[in-house]
């Protein structure tokens, strides 16, 4: 597919706020933890894993023709991450105080927005020429 603006930019602002928010939760897990009642280890894992898929976003915001199927993915990873986030709290798998609670759902909120975006934008993208 040919990458509209609108896609690129969806891509890259995924890539922004996942690469920001995973070197915050890797970098300072220990803080974070101490802030939110979330656990650590949580914190670390989640942030270590965010900061290649942010590389990742990045490259494939960055091409003229980015894979169809290579974005369909990031939409669908979008999605899992905010509904793994919200069944965390959810089901009760972690026990984080008010500020915690609200730093996994907000987020949460973020990249489902971000998987809407994108997957309006895919749609609008322009089939490239075999």
């Amino acid at each position: 597919m040919i990458a509209t603006p609108f896609l690129r930019r969806a891509l890259l602002l995924d890539a922004v706020a996942s690469g920001a928010t995973g070197a915050l939760m890797l970098l300072a897990a220990g803080a974070l933890a101490g802030l939110t009642d979330l656990p650590p280890g949580l914190l670390r894992t989640a942030g270590a894993a965010l900061v290649p898929y942010a590389a990742f976003v990045t490259w494939l915001g960055t091409r003229a023709e980015p894979s169809r199927p290579l974005v369909l993915a990031v939409i669908a990873l979008n999605i899992l991450w905010t509904l793994e986030s919200v069944a965390i709290i959810a089901l009760g798998w972690v026990a984080p105080n008010a500020l915690g609670t609200a730093f996994v759902l907000v987020q949460a909120a973020a990249v489902g927005a971000f998987a809407a975006l994108q997957a309006v934008a895919s749609r609008q993208a322009v089939p490239a020429l075999a």
